[in-house]
């Protein structure tokens, strides 16, 4: 008799596997039409350009020119003078098998 029993629930979770599994395929069909729906209609046009015909030059870059940044830059390692108002330094200190020898002046 459990053979019976065993055969039975077998034979239901094959069947609740089987709806489950085509439940999410029609919802995955489902979902992937609804996106190439929209898709066609969010298609982005091209604006027509402001000069007719485009530069074969690149622009001309002029040196010394500044870049602005929000906030400003700090440095990794505060001055003497922050550092003794209490500024840590952004970075630990270097060991001391990675700082070179002193270079000598010519």
């Amino acid at each position: 008799m459990a053979s019976i029993n065993s055969k039975q629930t077998l034979r239901r979770d094959l069947l609740l596997a089987a709806g489950l599994l085509g439940l999410g395929a029609l919802v995955a069909i489902i979902s992937l039409t609804e996106i190439k729906a929209n898709h066609l209609d969010q298609i982005a046009q091209a604006t027509p350009s402001a000069s007719p015909e485009p530069s074969a030059t690149p622009a001309e870059s002029k040196p010394g020119g500044t870049r602005p940044t929000t906030p400003a830059p700090e440095p990794a390692r505060p001055d003497v003078e922050a550092q003794k108002e209490g500024a840590k330094p952004a970075l630990p200190p270097a060991p001391a098998e990675k700082i070179a020898p002193t270079m000598e002046r010519k």
